[in-house]
């Protein structure tokens, strides 16, 4: 199986989540081991992984179930890069693999929760996908600990946080504020955006009752540097 890596999410210091899009089906895969994938598996790091990559993933298993449906078994030492896809194929794949609204990416099962979006346990059509808002996006970093973005698809208008990795310095917890500035002047100046949406896996909130999962921005693309290669030399 080869997917083309459109998400690339932080998780705790030392670990990732990245997942893709099947070159075959144009599905999201999203690949998993029987622990968190190792920070190591990132370009940067002597791995293979950063956006845009081509990875044959091997032979997989389906491992998913709703939301989670993209989840697929794999082995690490079947993975190979193939190369990284160029610019213009890129973003084409992206505006394709694309929904305008975020319900015909998760299903009626996701809805509003205070300021943000979730789904029950157990509920949903996916917890991954490609969004084009409606409006132009906004980003913001409250109080310098975390990166938030503000976005619509003319339906829901949640505030939702960003956990691609890129707008985060190599300890995964500190925005990196250039990051943060570099994606804002570039929307505000009238760039095309495109977000990698996803569900996380299953928590419940101090103040919830139960476990949910919760809406987040895994990638940020633009259509003038669709592989953010920009973010590369901040």
């Amino acid at each position: 199986m080869r997917i083309v890596i459109n998400h690339l999410t932080r998780m705790q210091p030392g670990y990732i989540c990245a997942a893709g899009i099947d070159l075959k089906t144009g599905n999201h895969v999203r690949p998993v081991l029987n622990g968190r994938l190792p920070a190591g598996l990132l370009k940067r790091n002597g791995g293979v992984l950063e956006i845009g990559a081509v990875i044959d993933l091997g032979t997989t298993k389906a491992a998913g179930s709703a939301p989670e449906v993209e989840d697929r078994n794999f082995s690490l030492e079947n993975v190979k890069l193939i190369e990284r896809m160029d610019p213009e194929p890129f973003w084409e794949l992206l505006e394709q693999t694309s929904a305008t609204d975020l319900a015909s990416i998760f299903g009626p099962s996701l809805q509003v929760n205070g300021n943000t979006c979730a789904v029950d346990l157990h509920s949903g059509n996916a917890s991954l996908g490609c969004l084009v808002p409606s409006e132009l996006p906004r980003l913001s970093t409250p109080f310098g600990t975390s990166v938030k973005i503000h976005a619509t698809d003319g339906s829901f208008r949640p505030t939702l946080p960003v956990t691609d990795l890129r707008f985060f310095e190599e300890d995964f917890q500190t925005p990196n504020l250039a990051a943060v500035a570099l994606a804002s002047r570039r929307m505000r100046s009238g760039d095309e955006v495109i977000l990698s949406v996803g569900l996380t896996r299953a928590w419940r909130k101090p103040n919830d009752t139960v476990s949910r999962h919760w809406l987040q921005v895994n990638g940020i693309h633009l259509k003038q540097d669709p592989l953010g290669e920009a973010f590369d030399d901040l």
